[in-house]
């Protein structure tokens, strides 16, 4: 066999991250490093759990930010007031002299508002971008931790999409609440107290308006919500359907049934595009509100105020305050009413997303579990009873016992229970009675992650990231070396179609490996588990897709591979496990026959008769 060609060790050049970048990361991505048992289920409980554990301190600075653009903004009326007063008096005088330290204040306080707001966008240019990618990586590391069985019943296009929106969802809320919520506040606060010196009616009015005003619009806003929730149901649907088509493109091909796939997407747009239509109508009632509610409150206290200016009560300076004041609330209010709208969607986004996500772990590491020790690879199934979530039996008190280091094979009709059997190792089904035990050690009290770092699984259907090939097989221990991975290669015969390849190591696969062909993809599984090097290793029609030239490799690595280990091995083709120690038909759920090649045949039971069948196929 040739030596590996070197040139497929190609350096990886990547920019040097600095000291403050590497922290800044590895705190973004400590939720995504670190299991994950619970996240809060609430979205402003959820918000309140990022910013107090991550962005406390530079949140407490938007807040002040936006208090302090809110109440310059408020002196805005005033100071023009005074300067319009000014300017009456200076008309009299011929001189400046008593308008320009108004003028002054003006642009002061402009110019105060200004640098408080970039002062707002220069803090939050910090804490949205880090905020999204805490939110991502909270609700990732926490789907991870799902059993099997969700990603069954989830389209995984949707469960991506539902953890983007969420990060997305929760830089509008911040926004919301940190800076038009606490400004608004701000310049009402000014506002009021500036009406109530003029006259408490002023006073008085502003704020009925401004109860009724907001507590009608966060009605409406309300019914928004239930609008655009339906919206985006429809979106993630019909999403999910197109992504589920799109991903078996190739099927739809073969099977001409393009048009059929046209026809039924077309069934979820018509019903995004109609949830659409009804959320936009009623946006239109709820704009229109807000436009006759504004226009109505600056007439009145514009009203008002012409009135006391005609009778000598108030100033012409006054009068602009007041009317200028009026219009700067009316339109920071309809902005909050139109940001209200955003904020219930955007809440909505996030409530769906922590529900989708966020529902409770089938399997959970219990309190107080540990790390399992495995030492020698025994493994003991002790009465084991298990049914599936719909009842359909699988066990009932089944016993079994695994030697350390013995290789076990498991054959069957299909649905005999043998995948189930490897499933309930890995701990990726909890039986509903008896244990499951590894060197003595109850896999429900260890930890799962140590569970299935103790287990090499080569699988029928081998998953495959949409990376490099030497990642791919690196995968199972990042830390290991380029000649490691050559030499799992090699031991997989591997080695030889990757080094065709113009990118040899650093070949992108596509997708679920579609670049590679079945076999290829079954092979860079068998060299990712060879690189574990595990303790205890299960091979799940380890070699189904190969050749039968292929198939004799890789056999004879997999015999070195397995001394010293506990195997277990699903097969249908029988001449791939007649030389395991031990031989187990099952059928529904049970242990018909066990024993060795040599001696189930010359029994002449089930397994001799499967055997004579895959032998003679299907010649009499």
């Amino acid at each position: 066999m040739n030596a590996p060609d070197q040139t497929f060790l190609k350096p990886r050049v990547r920019r040097s991250m600095t000291g403050a970048e590497e922290m800044e990361a590895a705190e973004t991505l400590l939720a995504a490093l670190k299991p994950i048992a619970a996240i809060p289920a609430h979205p402003f409980a959820f918000l309140r759990f990022l910013i107090f554990t991550h962005t406390a301190g530079w949140t407490v600075g938007l807040v002040l930010c936006a208090c302090l653009a809110g109440l310059f903004d408020a002196a805005v009326p005033a100071m023009l007031g005074h300067v319009v007063n000014g300017m009456t008096r200076a008309a009299a005088e011929r001189s400046l002299s008593s308008v320009l330290p108004w003028f002054a204040g003006l642009i002061l306080v402009w110019v105060g508002a200004a640098l408080a707001l970039r002062s707002y966008e220069l803090i939050d240019s910090h804490v949205s971008p880090k905020l999204r990618a805490l939110a991502q990586s909270y609700l990732f590391g926490y789907l991870l931790g799902h059993s099997p069985r969700y990603f069954q019943d989830n389209f995984a296009g949707k469960l991506g999409h539902k953890i983007k929106q969420a990060g997305v969802a929760c830089l509008p809320l911040t926004n919301i609440l940190c800076l038009e919520t606490v400004y608004l506040v701000s310049l009402m606060s000014v506002a009021g107290f500036l009406l109530f010196q003029l006259h408490p009616v002023y006073a008085g009015f502003f704020v009925a308006w401004t109860t009724l005003y907001l507590g009608t619009s966060a009605l409406l806003a309300r019914r928004c919500l239930t609008l655009s929730l339906a919206l985006s149901e429809e979106i993630t649907t019909s999403t999910g359907r197109l992504i589920d088509i799109i991903t078996n493109a190739d099927i739809v091909r073969a099977f001409a049934k393009a048009f059929a796939e046209r026809r039924m997407l077309s069934v979820f747009l018509r019903r995004e595009r109609k949830a659409s239509e009804r959320l936009r109508r009623f946006l239109i009632l709820m704009r229109s509100f807000q436009a006759a509610g504004g226009i109505l409150f600056v007439a009145a206290l514009a009203g008002l105020a012409m009135h006391d200016t005609v009778n000598g009560v108030m100033s012409v300076g006054v009068f602009t305050m007041v009317f200028v004041l009026a219009n700067t609330v009316t339109a920071h209010m309809r902005n909050l009413s139109n940001r209200m709208l955003e904020f219930f969607e955007q809440l909505g986004i996030l409530k769906e997303a922590l529900q989708l996500v966020g529902e409770r772990h089938d399997i959970a590491d219990a309190p107080g579990t540990k790390p399992l020790l495995v030492s020698e690879g025994a493994i003991r199934f002790d009465q084991i009873r298990f049914r599936f979530a719909d009842g359909t039996p699988v066990f009932e008190d089944l016993s079994l016992a695994i030697a350390p280091g013995e290789k076990v094979a498991l054959v069957g009709p299909s649905g005999a229970g043998k995948s189930t059997l490897v499933r309930l190792i890995r701990r990726q089904y909890e039986p509903q009675g008896g244990r499951v035990l590894i060197d003595g050690q109850d896999i429900r009290r260890v930890t799962w992650d140590s569970l299935n770092e103790a287990i090499a699984e080569v699988p029928q259907a081998p998953g495959i990231f949409h990376r490099p090939i030497r990642e791919n097989i690196r995968y199972a221990r990042p830390d290991a070396r380029d000649d490691e991975v050559i030499e799992a290669a090699l031991k997989a015969h591997a080695h030889e179609f990757i080094t065709r390849r113009a990118e040899g190591y650093d070949t992108i696969v596509g997708e679920q490996g579609i670049k590679l062909s079945g076999g290829e993809r079954q092979r860079v599984a068998i060299a990712r588990a060879l690189i574990k090097d595990a303790r205890i290793l299960v091979l799940d029609e380890a070699t189904s897709s190969l050749d039968s030239e292929s198939e004799h490799l890789i056999q004879d690595a997999l015999l070195t591979v397995m001394a010293g280990r506990t195997v277990i091995a699903i097969a249908h083709r029988l001449s791939t496990i007649a030389g395991m120690d031990r031989i187990l038909y099952l059928d529904r759920g049970r242990i018909l026959e066990e024993g060795s090649h040599a001696a189930l045949l010359a029994r002449g039971g089930a397994y001799a008769r499967l055997w004579n069948r895959q032998a003679g196929g299907f010649i009499e």
